[in-house]
């Protein structure tokens, strides 16, 4: 395991510490208070700081694809999922597109196609949802999103792999990674430590009915100026990638 100081650490060098894998990977990114709390007055921004968004930043210039939750894109209020000219530059040296697509898994299309997320985006994003969804919200996301119809998770990812999006990154809500965790589809955990206690109300990270543990090997603590942790857990079998 690497134990570092976030400070002296340049961004090619965090890059390291975050490698693409060569295959198919699900990396989830969530930050936490001391006491578990996964949001503060609803929005996890209040247990964010500069050096868990430096990470945040780079996680996203990583990626192919983003993949988000529908309440989470909305209670976040995502903005378009866009890159600051080195981190696009960065991409282009690497063979990949200059941005990553955003990918949202809705099950009831209960999404607004003005919001910013979508109809801004700079790459057309694509919404993962179930063949029950409401035909007359498919046809009002159309102009804005592709519209896939998944009957699991598990189908849904192997969709995005075939489409060249194989290094995908999850950033909620805890609904999501409860099922993503269900299924057994998380390769790796990037958890912040927020150094507040938020105290009772706020859910964990993870939502939903209860599943088997699922064993993780701790790659790296980074410490940070802030008093911020932050780490990287991956899949048991997949520690070595």
């Amino acid at each position: 395991m690497i134990a570092a100081h976030l400070a002296v650490l340049d961004d090619d060098e965090l890059a390291r510490l975050y490698p693409r894998a060569g295959v198919p990977w699900l990396r989830v990114n969530f930050v936490s208070s001391l006491d578990g709390a996964v949001a503060v007055d609803g929005l996890s921004a209040g247990l964010s700081g500069a050096d868990d968004k430096r990470v945040f930043r780079l996680l996203r210039m990583l990626c192919d694809g983003l993949l988000v939750g529908a309440g989470t894109l909305r209670d976040e209020r995502y903005r378009p999922l866009t890159l600051d000219p080195a981190r696009r530059a960065w991409r282009g040296e690497h063979g990949l597109p200059a941005y990553p697509r955003l990918v949202v898994v809705s099950a009831t299309l209960r999404l607004d196609p003005a919001t910013p997320a979508l109809a801004d985006a700079p790459v057309r994003p694509l919404i993962l949802t179930s063949p029950t969804a409401d035909p007359a919200a498919r046809r009002a996301l159309a102009p804005v999103a592709d519209v896939a119809d998944i009957p699991d998770l598990a189908t849904g990812l192997h969709l995005l792999h075939t489409q060249g999006l194989t290094q995908l990154l999850c950033e909620g809500g805890p609904r999501l990674l409860g099922s993503l965790g269900e299924q057994d589809l998380v390769s790796e955990l990037c958890l912040t430590l927020s150094p507040l206690l938020a105290g009772a109300g706020s859910g964990r990270i993870t939502a939903g009915p209860p599943h088997p543990p699922r064993p993780m090997t701790t790659t790296h603590v980074l410490t940070t100026d802030e008093g911020f942790l932050l780490t990287r857990h991956v899949k048991k079998e997949s520690a070595t990638s």
